[in-house]
């Protein structure tokens, strides 16, 4: 069977021969969201150079993960190590093991899914430790790589860590999900020819997940596999939402009750919203699930332009629970068509004008560098306020707050033929504009970027709009 092709990660690709290249000890550390593609990455980099490779699984305990590394061990050594009693002897063996290559040759050694190895009570961090500064930190041709999808693990127990693995990284990487371009290459090397504008609705679904775009079946339409993924009988999707939360984290439950109170409004929730809908209570546990569901690409945290101290908002970002949520959970008596026969519903295009807000948000480089700022300093945010007695109230999902004194208002339209800007929103968006104006007191010049599908159409209304991007924009390699 042919080798499956790397698409992209080309930095990623660099950043891991750079420290096996080096003539001292690496300790790397790669995370990122389940299904991201990091065991991929790992595995095609190095292929057979691995001197060790263990898998954590986590079903298994503390016994059944130490004879899986009896198991590999043996696989790589003509030693008759015993079965370790526990990870401190599992470690000394490694050691041992790694003693006996030689010195002149680069050592790859891989734990992949490294959380899943820490069971309760199974001393394995400490273990770790201990090899690592004792052993590990001196020789100076082991490269170490640690990598798992338990994103808040990694950072909390090594990439944070305040005991002996201090400071003790020297590589850390987050494998993003692929971008509209990656995903473009991707479905083209899966011989899938598809237009821009499916391609933005599939990634409005599945992300730029490598494992969910893998399942696409070029014999069918992007809706056909949709349906084939999630609404069709034993669907490969339909299970994934409850397996992916479970797997990641401790007390999944409370995860996913943070997870779908912030998915009831599209803009986020702050902290106090986030306990009201959730039930949860407001205290250090909460605190912790926020951070993790951050770190693991879960949810996105911003402010609100010039309304500090109305503190963080927290919205959901991953497009597989979104759609998931929306579309999914509940829907089982739905029909093995659901999703081809709501394709011209109202439903759909509400949810395909919200999700391409998040898209050209997680697009926010592709959109900067077609206004020419890519080297200019800038924030994002949004920004809304409640209608008084002096003006209406208005709500921009997208600002770009810009050093060069200019504020970029943008707005995000998904349709399937050019935008048509008519009297009744060309009324909103003047209003939009001058009520931020007012209310904000910006002495900054305000510009409205119109990020669209296919361009605004041409008519009397169009002269408001001082700069465009299309989807082609944001499918740019940068």
């Amino acid at each position: 069977m042919a080798q499956k092709q790397i698409i992209g990660r080309e930095k990623e690709i660099k950043l891991l021969q750079k420290c096996y290249e080096s003539a001292e000890s690496q300790l790397v550390v790669l995370y990122g969201r389940r299904r991201v593609g990091k065991s991929f990455l790992v595995n095609q980099t190095f292929e057979e150079r691995f001197v060790f490779k263990l898998v954590g699984d986590y079903t298994l305990d503390k016994e059944a993960q130490l004879l899986n590394f009896h198991e590999e061990l043996k696989r790589k050594t003509a030693t008759d190590f015993p079965i370790p009693k526990d990870w401190r002897e599992a470690f000394w063996q490694l050691r041992d093991y790694l003693d006996s290559l030689s010195a002149k040759e680069k050592c790859v050694v891989f734990f992949d899914e490294m959380p899943w190895m820490d069971t309760h009570k199974s001393g394995f961090l400490q273990a770790f430790e201990y090899f690592w500064n004792s052993f590990g930190a001196a020789k100076n041709n082991l490269m170490f790589i640690v990598c798992g999808s338990a994103t808040s693990w990694l950072v909390e127990n090594i990439e944070q860590n305040k005991g002996g693995l201090f400071n003790r990284q020297n590589c850390r990487i987050y494998l993003e999900p692929f971008t509209l371009h990656e995903t473009e290459q991707f479905l083209e090397s899966r011989n899938i020819q598809w237009s821009r504008y499916d391609i933005c609705e599939c990634y409005m679904i599945l992300g730029g997940i490598p494992f969910y775009l893998d399942l696409l079946n070029k014999e069918l339409t992007y809706s056909a596999n949709i349906d084939n993924l999630f609404f069709k009988k034993h669907a490969m999707l339909w299970d994934e939402f409850d397996h992916l939360y479970n797997t990641l984290f401790t007390n999944s439950e409370n995860y996913i009750k943070v997870i779908e109170a912030i998915a009831t409004k599209q803009i986020g929730l702050t902290r106090k919203e986030i306990v009201e809908k959730s039930k949860l209570s407001d205290n250090s546990k909460l605190t912790k699930i926020l951070k993790n569901l951050s770190d693991s690409g879960f949810i996105r945290m911003y402010s609100f332009f010039g309304k500090k101290k109305q503190g963080t908002v927290y919205q959901l970002s991953d497009y597989f629970t979104m759609f998931y949520l929306k579309f999914v959970k509940g829907t089982a008596s739905k029909g093995d068509d659901f999703w081809s026969l709501t394709l011209t519903s109202p439903a759909h295009r509400a949810w395909a004008g919200y999700m391409f807000e998040q898209l050209c948000k997680d697009h926010i480089k592709q959109i900067k560098f077609k206004l020419g700022i890519a080297g200019v300093l800038s924030a994002q945010s949004a920004w809304f306020t409640l209608a008084d007695d002096v003006h209406d109230g208005a709500q921009i999902d997208l600002l770009i707050d810009r050093n060069d004194r200019v504020i970029s208002v943008c707005e995000m339209k998904f349709s399937e033929k050019p935008f048509v800007i008519d009297k009744k929103y060309d009324a909103e968006l003047r209003n939009k504009i001058g009520t931020f104006r007012m209310v904000s007191q910006t002495r900054k010049a305000v510009q409205l970027v119109m990020v669209t599908t296919y361009g605004v159409a041409q008519n009397k209304y169009a002269g408001l709009v001082q700069k465009q991007v299309t989807i082609d924009d944001l499918f740019v390699a940068l």
